[in-house]
């Protein structure tokens, strides 16, 4: 942001854990945005996911590659209106190796393929809880990024929801990937700041892409 002092810089949070600021350029942020906005359109567009107990989750949410609904992945959207998932394109795979490759270094990627996209979009009211990404059957890293709205994201243990966490704000264009022995840390996000957003971007709210190996 041109009124800090200082650049932010490339973070480990936690062994594994490594948030690295401004990662995607404006011009790379603005060609996200539009796949997604593309993405978001029905058949198999953005919904409403409910869980088990009968709550809804405020994020709203997309699928590519593989459908997550709670708790579990399907080839349709089993929860939705039963289209086929949408195909993960490969220039997303690309995306998150080199994204891999840049927090984590090149050892972590490997041979691995990334197969599953998890697009929320957050309203300025939207939270999400924290969680764990437990339904793969690959350990590879998670690799997140963020378009829109600032937010606090919070990233905790591997062991319960609650402290020890650290709260991170995330930006348009921040990476934030975590793997290795934090691969299963809970995470969430309690906080949505509206309106803090690139205003060139053209976004109201926060999208955050969430690119996964299925293993499946």
């Amino acid at each position: 942001m041109e009124d800090e002092l200082f650049p932010r810089a490339c973070a480990q949070v936690a062994p594994g854990a490594v948030h690295v600021p401004d990662w995607l350029s404006a011009e790379r942020q603005r060609e996200l945005l539009a796949a997604c906005r593309d993405w978001a359109r029905p058949p198999a567009g953005l919904r409403t996911v409910r869980t088990p107990g009968g709550g809804t989750m405020t994020a709203r949410q997309v699928c590519l590659g593989w459908h997550w609904h709670p708790y579990a992945y399907a080839r349709t959207v089993v929860d939705g209106d039963g289209s086929p998932v949408k195909p993960f394109p490969a220039w997303l795979d690309q995306l998150a190796r080199g994204a891999v490759t840049d927090a984590l270094g090149p050892a972590a990627v490997g041979g691995l393929s990334y197969d599953i996209a998890l697009i929320n979009f957050y309203d300025a009211d939207a939270r999400m809880g924290m969680h764990r990404d437990a339904d793969e059957r690959s350990n590879a890293p998670v690799v997140s990024l963020s378009l829109g709205d600032r937010c606090v994201f919070r990233f905790g243990n591997a062991e319960s929801r609650g402290k020890p966490y650290t709260d991170v704000e995330l930006r348009s264009g921040d990476l934030f990937v975590f793997g290795g022995e934090s691969r299963l840390a809970y995470h969430g996000v309690p906080r949505v700041y509206p309106g803090t957003g690139p205003a060139e971007l053209g976004l109201t709210g926060r999208l955050n892409v969430t690119l996964r190996v299925s293993g499946l």
